[in-house]
């Protein structure tokens, strides 16, 4: 291959990865800036689908006011009916058997369920079409980084090494995460060794037919909304599954689960592995037992979670999955896209504004570290402890989404864009709600463990339905989360002060700098 470096080969932006997160960081600035001569350098030749295909409301406000995407999602996409549980132990011996968790009505603020390949393509093509430059397939091997200088970057495209230099690159790579494994900021979050399994599924019951409502007619009857477009979660001891209905026909289906708490089966093929393992459940015999995956769309990660250490500097920024994963449950992927997309944005048009760069990087970094170690630490550390159990999830469900709705959800809808440049758990208005999530979340976990110590967990598993009406953005939706909070005191006075003075499990420390190269494992 030759080398060519040639005067169209100057950009403003330079964008790593064409999918949603990339796509969506030009689509911004190109809107606010249609000259910018911005490059989006694609790897595929077609984009696969993701871990999980769900939005939550922050992410559905930014894809329809940020993007403008509404009328595409109604036509493309379904909309979701909000969050569904499914608990199981002994005494469940059948689907009406699981205790449940979800909503009684349709929902009121939007959210949908996405084939994130084609809602991928989709936001690419309209930032083609809004004067970004594609290269598809390519390859970008090196970036040079050149702090308030040009950026250079060495692409493989078309048989040709091409020499390309930018004021900004953007790293939407993905979990390649191209910027922060070169310069060494990449971290696992090993206090949250979880695995993912997951694949498309043709067949799967119809959640709301008739052929289940005349085998279960009082489990049919208790919901006046629609069980089949919610995202439907299996819950277990240390692992839980989705099933996401998608337009078409097929359906998401897959396995998240902690490595110290679950084994995972072995022998036989990926897919295999992963029908057996929900067969277990009643839920997933009910609805998967004639069910088929997908030949070629079986996919499997391990270590999921993340972070950088570093999130911008003047002539970079990191966005989506590039900057960091923490868990797919609460589908919180597409809310990070949203923050950093947006941030990555305001920095950029700041910058060919003339602004003083120094303090916003400071800020930038700052906001996005903190956000994402206090996000893991009040929702997600140790929570696979309690998956398990129906009475801990449910108090956990209220208080962590009425606690979303109110604080994190309404603030896009509230303030606008303005609400998407302050990541969550960034302004000190949030810092007490840390807290308590945080204490919560770890007392919720220390009375599951003491319930295994005991041999008594799940036993609130069975024949129990908890059909809520769902929250909004009124002051009147904070009324479950006090009735939650008093929930849980009762709790720790009734069975609590077994684990009061229970000694903390150690978390295992995270190195402060890691290998650049990440191997990836065999399933």
């Amino acid at each position: 291959m030759e080398s060519t470096t040639t005067s169209e080969n100057c950009h403003d932006v330079v964008i790593v990865g064409g999918a949603l997160s990339g796509a969506a960081t030009a689509i911004l600035l190109l809107r606010e800036r249609p000259e910018l001569r911005i490059l989006i350098v694609e790897k595929s030749a077609a984009f696969t689908r993701k871990v999980g295909e769900a939005t939550v409301e922050v992410s559905t406000y930014f894809l329809t006011h940020s993007l403008g995407l509404m009328q595409y999602l109604n036509e493309a996409h379904l909309n979701k009916q909000g969050l569904r549980f499914w608990f199981a132990n002994d005494r469940s011996k059948d689907l009406a058997g699981c205790s449940e968790i979800g909503g009684r009505y349709l929902v009121r603020v939007p959210a949908f369920l996405v084939d994130r390949a084609a809602l991928d393509e989709e936001v690419l093509r309209r930032a083609c079409a809004m004067g970004a430059t594609l290269w598809r397939t390519a390859v970008v091997q090196k970036v040079e980084l050149n702090a308030g200088g040009h950026q250079k970057l060495t692409v493989r495209y078309q048989e040709h090494i091409e020499e390309i230099q930018a004021r900004w690159v953007v790293d939407a790579s993905g979990v390649a995460a191209l910027l922060a494994r070169q310069e060494g900021w990449w971290r696992p979050n090993q206090a949250h060794p979880t695995t993912a399994a997951w694949s498309r599924w043709k067949g799967v019951k119809d959640w709301d037919g008739p052929e289940l409502a005349k085998k279960y007619p009082c489990w049919a009857k208790a919901c006046y909304g629609l069980r089949g477009t919610s995202t439907n979660h299996l819950m277990g001891d240390g692992w839980w599954a989705w099933m996401i209905a998608l337009k078409g026909g097929d359906v998401s289906v897959g396995v998240v689960f902690d490595q110290r708490l679950v084994t995972w089966p072995e022998g036989g093929t990926l897919a295999q592995r992963l029908k057996d393992f929900l067969l277990k459940h009643p839920v997933g015999r009910e609805l998967l037992a004639d069910a088929q995956w997908i030949e070629g769309d079986v996919h499997w990660r391990k270590n999921l979670p993340y972070s950088s250490s570093t999130y911008a500097g003047d002539g970079f920024s990191l966005v989506g999955d590039a900057a960091a994963f923490l868990d797919p449950f609460y589908s919180p992927g597409m809310d990070w896209i949203s923050f950093t997309a947006t941030t990555t944005a305001e920095l950029i048009l700041a910058q060919q504004r003339g602004e003083p760069m120094a303090q916003r990087l400071a800020r930038h970094n700052r906001d996005f570290i903190r956000s994402y170690d206090r996000w893991f630490q009040a929702i997600y550390q140790d929570k696979y402890e309690y998956f398990g159990e129906y009475d801990l999830m449910r108090l956990a469900f209220l208080l962590d989404l009425g606690l979303y709705y109110l604080g994190v959800a309404s603030q896009p809808f509230k303030r606008g864009v303005k609400g998407l440049i302050e990541p969550v758990f960034s302004t000190p208005p949030s810092v007490p709600f840390f807290y308590f999530m945080r204490t919560y979340n770890r007392r919720f976990a220390k009375i599951a463990r003491a319930r295994r110590a005991r041999n008594c967990q799940g036993r609130t598993n069975d024949h129990r339905r908890f059909m809520f009406k769902g929250f909004t953005f009124a002051a009147s939706s904070a009324l479950p989360i006090v009735k939650a909070t008093f929930a849980w005191v009762w709790l720790e006075l009734s069975e609590g002060w077994r684990s009061w003075f229970q000694k903390p499990r150690a978390a295992p420390s995270v190195p402060a700098v890691t290998p650049k190269v990440a191997m990836k494992p065999s399933p």
